[in-house]
């Protein structure tokens, strides 16, 4: 039967993932982690994310990252018992979520508008690259291609070679959009009774992210340039070397705090009036000038006098750290999780709840709540056809 937390607010919530890659994974396992059973259904050779990489004690540091807690059976849905195992779990189902190509659940019969005329109380999740209308809808949308299309690689990085944004930002994004509409939806459904569609695109998700930049261009006819470490609007703000080498990255946001950083940190009182510095749109015109004074001080103090001179001004900083440095990091908060026979940590979920379990559930292996499922829902078709 299902692995559930029963102190979870998703317990008692059935979701059938019909998924790969990362951004329907992604939601389905925040759902899981919950207290929701997700069903994972796998093509018979797997979900393709099981071969990124074997880095996470043999396995996918991708699969292991947003599998957990869920179970897994492999179908091949253009074989007529596959696809009767698939319409048996999701006769029971509160959820259902696909990231297929485009057109493809429809092909199968299991498209989200069919379905719901069949289970009024379902809620369905479709996400997709470009979304379902436009000239688009057919393309291919990884990561990467998205965070091209969408403009992010535009405004990110330093001048120079073009660079993407180093993690799976638009899958991510996408998957926590698509998190926060089931619940809604769960929440409508609640009140009305009903399911509802909830359609999730990575090019929607990407561009709702630049809103900003999107804003500035349209209306203020300047897109923001790529500025590496500095902020596009606002100065002093970025990473300056220390005398020993330590890049120390330093936020000034607002009057109050820069002339507090201009007495206690460059010890120098006349910078907040001086016209050249004397608030942020006269410091990012003399940037250069404001940053070389920045760059002065701190390339003549040791990193630790400079951050004793950034506490008392109470200016934001931080330090440039590497992914090592993130692993020893104090504040970093993980989790153990199962992966086969042996455990590995993960970096905690970023919310805090009443109901966090001590550890993470187990990444499935292909299949290995196959033969259990076919079972419990074939005897449940048997059961309603008897009613």
């Amino acid at each position: 039967m299902g692995q559930s937390n029963p102190r979870g607010p998703m317990d008692g919530i059935l979701v059938v993932a019909l998924e790969q890659a990362v951004a329907a994974p992604y939601c389905s396992s925040r759902l899981a982690d919950a207290g929701a059973r997700v069903i994972k259904v796998e093509r018979p050779e797997g979900d393709f994310a099981r071969g990124y990489d074997t880095t996470a004690h043999g396995e996918s540091s991708y699969f292991v990252w947003i599998n957990r807690g869920k179970e897994s059976i492999a179908l091949d849905l253009k074989q007529a018992q596959d696809l009767k195992v698939l319409h048996s779990m999701l006769d029971q189902a509160d959820v259902f979520i696909q990231n297929l190509a485009p057109g493809a659940t429809q092909r199968l019969g299991i498209g989200s508008d069919e379905l719901r005329q069949r289970h009024h109380r379902l809620i369905t999740c479709d996400i997709s690259g470009y979304g379902d209308s436009g000239k688009l809808t057919k393309m291919k949308a990884y990561d990467l291609l998205v965070q091209a299309e969408s403009g992010l690689v535009s405004i990110n990085g330093a001048p120079g070679d073009w660079g993407r944004i180093g993690v799976s930002i638009c899958d991510i994004n996408a998957g926590l959009n698509a998190l926060i509409g089931i619940q809604q939806a769960l929440i409508r459904r609640g009140q009305t009774g009903q399911g509802s569609a909830v359609k999730v695109s990575l090019f929607d998700s990407a561009a709702e992210l630049m809103s900003v930049p999107y804003l500035q261009a349209r209306y203020g006819g300047k897109a923001p340039e790529r500025v590496g470490l500095k902020h596009p609007t606002i100065a002093p703000y970025g990473a300056f070397t220390c005398a020993d080498g330590r890049d120390i990255l330093i936020s000034i946001q607002n009057e109050r705090e820069w002339a507090d950083f201009c007495r206690e940190v460059l010890r120098d009182a006349s910078m907040i009036q001086d016209p050249r510095s004397c608030d942020n749109n006269a410091r990012m015109r003399n940037r250069a000038w404001v940053d070389g004074r920045v760059s002065e001080v701190f390339g003549g103090l040791s990193s630790a006098a400079v951050i004793d001179r950034l506490t008392a001004a109470q200016t934001a900083y931080g330090s440039v750290n590497s992914v090592h440095d993130l692993i020893e990091h104090p504040q970093l908060r993980t989790r153990r999780m199962a992966v086969g026979t042996r455990a590995l940590e993960v970096p905690a979920l970023p919310w805090v709840t009443e109901w966090d379990a001590p550890q993470y559930r187990p990444v499935p292996r292909l299949d290995e709540h196959g033969a259990a499922l076919r079972e419990e829902f074939s005897a449940a078709t048997v059961a309603a056809a008897g009613n």
